[in-house]
């Protein structure tokens, strides 16, 4: 029969001396989750005194619920404020969230980490939205690849979205985000992809969207925008690219070379492969056309006859 163990004093010696410290105000302290009401959540802070977070410390979110956002047996970091004429060592989640959350923007913005966020309110040139429980500005000018108009600012209200810190100040409680900034960074790796899809060799049309003493530039559909320089838009010899083509002219364009997120193009190429490929096809037209064939019998003109006197360019 096994012996039972006697606790002694010494098995409680941490919880008894952790009951005794002494909470500063200031402190930033770990808690567990005992009850949660709408008007206040209480809290065990492993000492003597019982803790509370009231409401108006919950956060500075409006759209903060206790109920939604807080369960019990929870382990939450609080700040403590002061003790009540209850005894109760009143406390701020609020506050802990802010001083963990300048840190963590700070480590988001060191190391270029997205945030996601939710965008609250509209104001004045801008937008609302909370990161690590820190209220943020999105300026107009960063909501969107294009400004943002002043009235169309709500049409975002309650958009998720991802961003990026772009200044925080902490000192002067100030924190800007940008969501231009992942929508462009999306764009140029949607951009590469096409790019890197863009075979050499393939033949498309395009509309002529910019006209240069050197070229014209083509933009050929999915954001891809080639040069035909001046030596590749005609089968002679040109001054002026205006002399063949003009702003909106739809043309047929020869894909010679992606290098470095650059198209080159070429519409002369393009027409003599043109060319070439109709000739192919006539070519093919006419042997079929001179086939003649019987029941039961071989074709009365043979493909080498034919073919005799026909050049089909390989």
């Amino acid at each position: 029969m096994s012996e039972e163990r006697i606790e002694s004093m010494a098995d409680y010696e941490d919880a008894i001396n952790a009951s005794f410290k002494r909470l500063r105000e200031g402190d930033i302290v770990k808690g567990t989750v005992v009850s949660v009401e709408e008007d206040e959540v209480l809290i065990d802070l492993h000492t003597f005194s019982q803790g509370v977070i009231p409401s108006d410390e919950y956060s500075d979110d409006p759209d903060f619920h206790a109920m939604d956002e807080i369960a019990v047996g929870q382990e939450l970091d609080v700040m403590v404020l002061y003790e009540d004429d209850q005894g109760r060592t009143v406390t701020s989640l609020r506050e802990a969230n802010r001083s963990n959350g300048w840190e963590a923007l700070r480590n988001a913005m060191d190391s270029h980490r997205r945030c996601k966020t939710r965008i609250k309110e509209v104001v004045p040139s801008g937008v609302v939205a909370y990161v690590e429980g820190i209220r943020g500005f999105i300026p107009a000018s960063k909501l969107d690849l294009n400004y943002v108009e002043e009235e169309d600012l709500k049409n975002f209200l309650g958009k998720n979205v991802e961003v990026y810190p772009i200044t925080i100040d902490e000192e002067g409680d100030k924190l800007i985000l940008s969501v231009k900034d992942v929508l462009r960074e999306e764009a140029a790796k949607e951009h590469e992809v096409k790019l890197s899809a863009l075979q050499k060799g393939f033949i498309t049309t395009g509309k002529v969207s910019r006209i240069e003493p050197y070229g014209c530039f083509v933009d050929i559909g999915d954001d891809l925008t080639g040069l035909v320089h001046i030596s590749q838009i005609a089968n002679k010899f040109i001054k002026s690219p205006k002399e063949v083509v003009k702003l909106g002219m739809e043309v047929k364009v020869k894909v010679l070379d992606v290098e470095e997120g650059k198209i080159r193009l070429s519409m002369k190429q393009a027409e003599m492969d043109g060319s070439e490929l109709d000739q192919k096809e006539d070519d093919s037209e006419k042997i079929e056309s001179k086939l003649e064939y019987h029941d039961d019998e071989e074709a009365t003109t043979t493909l080498g006859s034919l073919l005799a006197g026909i050049k089909i360019d390989e």
